[in-house]
């Protein structure tokens, strides 16, 4: 087949390529100016310093860089940093889907005051938050004594970062929920209930499939917040080697250490790690939206 019959046979993909190569046409001049403007500023706040720290590892050699990720301080740190976000972030789940839809389907009085209140880590500095966890969850805080009172500690251990990114994480999984719940017309769940379908029916056939991606939609933000935070986390963890030590508290004692090659090396492992869990959780909510259309 000649390249003209196989241009005159496919005629979309002919208008697909041009299309794709061409430029816009606006009524609104400046898109030459505004996409050149949009891709310095990418550039030079996301971009140069990702190349930064993709260029400083490689200062201790590949062995060097592998000898270093793979140690057991660092192995140990990561795995505490994932886990315990990832974690925190499934608990988060049904909290935040309880605490959303209490706000957006009931009135009651302090409603507006309870709302208010879910946005308090947005705006409470890191290093505050981590003292009030630490005054309540500690040894002689008001949580914290009731339960070393039975034999359980609930700071200076997993268990403390674990409570400091739930508080960290569980605003995201709220403020994502609640646009979806307030379109969420309560009509269906009339007609099921006039169908004889039990409240949890409803729930589990009606409900939950609606809810499904946009509930992975707010897991995946309370995790990519919370797995590289600090400043809430280091004063409630205990900061013991290999037991209770983040990743982010060992990269700062690498920078205190004057090891930034080491420092940038555990940095990047980190964002490669949390680059690829991102991707596998936005396929996945890609596919739940696609099975929610059929």
């Amino acid at each position: 087949m000649t390249v003209r019959a196989a241009t005159e046979a496919s005629p979309s993909r002919l208008v697909r390529r041009r299309a794709l190569f061409s430029w816009p046409h606006t009524a609104i001049p400046g898109f030459g100016l505004t996409l050149g403007v949009t891709l310095a500023w990418l550039g030079i706040l996301v971009l140069l310093p990702l190349a930064t720290l993709l260029a400083r590892p490689w200062e201790l050699g590949l062995d060097g860089f592998w000898a270093f990720i793979t140690s057991p301080v660092a192995v140990a740190s990561l795995r505490l940093s994932f886990g315990a976000a990832l974690l925190a972030a499934l608990i988060d789940v049904p909290i935040g889907l309880l605490i959303a839809w209490v706000l957006v389907r009931y009135r009651f009085p302090g409603r507006r005051i309870a709302d208010a209140i879910i946005d308090l880590p947005f705006a409470l500095p890191t290093a505050v938050a981590g003292i009030a966890l630490t005054t309540l969850y500690g040894p002689n805080g008001w949580v914290g004594g009731l339960f070393d009172s039975l034999g359980i500690q609930l700071s200076n251990n997993r268990t403390g970062i674990v409570l400091a990114l739930m508080f960290v994480g569980l605003p995201f999984i709220v403020r994502t929920l609640e646009p979806v719940m307030m379109d969420l017309s309560a009509d269906v769940e009339e007609a099921a209930a006039t169908l004889g379908a039990s409240r949890w029916q409803t729930f589990r056939r009606i409900i939950l499939p609606v809810l499904t991606p946009t509930l992975v939609s707010g897991f995946t933000l309370a995790f990519a917040r919370t797995v590289g935070e600090y400043g809430s986390v280091i004063f409630i963890a205990g900061n013991i080697p290999l037991v209770s030590q983040i990743a982010p508290r060992l990269i700062v004692v690498q920078v205190e250490q004057h090891r930034y090659a080491a420092a940038a090396a555990l940095g990047l492992t980190m964002l490669l790690l949390s680059f690829c869990l991102l991707l596998l959780l936005g396929l996945f909510r890609k596919r739940l939206r696609r099975w929610g259309e059929r």
